[in-house]
């Protein structure tokens, strides 16, 4: 499946959410990835940024797609992905 992740955490957890979501996906910008992963790997994603963040406070949101083609996305201005991902 295609997933856009976006995550708003305190300060204090930004870095350990930051390394944790780059381990998964690709980081598109400040705190949105993307990318194709399996059920059982976002499972475990989820599972690992439920120990960093404070449920209270902070939140992860995930945007569930069947693949990238059903995904219809427009970049206005720079656009941060790296150049390699555009091969």
């Amino acid at each position: 499946m295609y997933v856009i992740v976006v995550y708003d955490v305190d300060q204090k957890r930004c870095g350990k959410m930051l390394k944790l979501c780059r381990k998964y996906l690709h980081h598109i910008q400040n705190s949105v990835f993307e990318g194709e992963i399996t059920e059982g790997k976002l499972e475990e994603l989820k599972v690992k940024a439920k120990k960093i963040m404070k449920e209270e406070e902070d939140s992860l949101i995930i945007f569930k797609s069947r693949n990238e083609k059903w995904l219809d996305k427009e970049v206005v201005g720079a656009d941060k992905r790296p150049v390699d991902n555009m091969l």
